[in-house]
């Protein structure tokens, strides 16, 4: 094989986060496994910014030959087009919906000492008293999340943005904040070793990492849905047959035990798609969160 030949061999996963964040875990997990599956080596290039900005942009100006494929959240492509007014980027019109790899339904956490041992109980605490409520950034998913919590209850939820998760979550384990939304793989470890308290699940369905923690909707809160799923996508003009081919493939990489067991390990929830399933989720989502965006006059930072 020539230096050419290889080159031309290889496929390009973007990662609109830097390396070692949740999007990044699932990505290099899947990686490997589906460069055998497609007969080719998948290179995972990092390139965070802009909320996902810089990532689609690079994805822009590919060429439509699937060589250079996209794993984003949700966030990028179904929450910017409400947020930002001038967007370099048309989540509908510049990407070709590929699969969807995983949900991650937001879970809400508060520090052990919060009296509150679930949402009702937390609920009845922000309509005595404002409660602070951590995101990973204005207009993220946790802000976001937080929004419907505050809207479905009425209850007094103040804001408070940090810069990334990391930050958030040391704010709450540390008793400054008094909840936070997030990601279950982002909040599983300090779940299970008992320094965070899962008190609610914002999801029509119980997460299968979470068994025992009950969704909001089963608590009587209706309308505190927020899955930051996971998903990829190739440069719109990619053909029908090479996005087939990528699904089918992502399918069965999802079907290895091995990977199975290391995602669920993780906390995410496989899910897996048509291109045609994942193309229907986009478009409603960014239809749901314009609307929320809108209502509560959300402004990015």
């Amino acid at each position: 094989m020539t230096m050419a030949q290889a080159q031309n061999n290889v496929i390009k996963m973007l990662v609109a986060f830097p390396p070692g964040g949740p999007v990044d875990f699932v990505a290099r997990t899947i990686a490997e496994p589906l460069g055998k599956e497609l007969n080719t080596q998948i290179l995972i290039e990092n390139k965070p910014g802009g909320n996902g900005a810089i990532a689609a942009e690079y994805m822009i100006n590919a060429p439509a030959d699937g060589k250079v494929l996209w794993f984003t959240s949700a966030g990028a492509v179904a929450i910017n087009p409400g947020l930002y007014e001038k967007l370099p980027y048309n989540s509908l019109k510049d990407f070709a919906p590929v699969s969807l790899v995983v949900n991650n339904v937001e879970v809400l956490v508060v520090n052990p000492s919060n009296p509150a041992n679930n949402g009702v109980e937390f609920v009845a605490l922000s309509k005595q008293k404002e409660l602070t409520m951590a995101s990973s950034g204005t207009g993220s998913v946790p802000h976001l999340a937080m929004e419907q919590l505050a809207d479905s209850t009425k209850g007094k939820l103040l804001h408070v943005p940090y810069k990334g998760a990391a930050p958030a979550i040391t704010d709450v384990l540390g008793g400054h904040v008094d909840g936070f939304f997030g990601d279950i793989p982002g909040l599983i470890s300090y779940i299970k070793s008992g320094k965070l308290k899962a008190i609610g699940i914002a999801s029509n369905k119980r997460s299968p990492a979470l068994p025992e923690v009950k969704t909001f909707v089963e608590m009587g809160v209706p309308g505190v849905d927020s899955n930051n799923w996971y998903a990829m996508f190739a440069k719109a003009g990619t053909s029908k047959a090479e996005i087939e081919r990528i699904n089918a493939a992502i399918k069965k990489v999802l079907a290895q035990e091995e990977i199975k067991n290391r995602l669920l390990q993780s906390g995410a929830d496989l899910v897996g798609s048509t291109a045609e399933e994942l193309a229907t989720i986009l478009k409603s989502d960014i239809n749901k969160w314009t609307k929320l965006i809108k209502d509560k006059n959300i402004k990015p930072e």
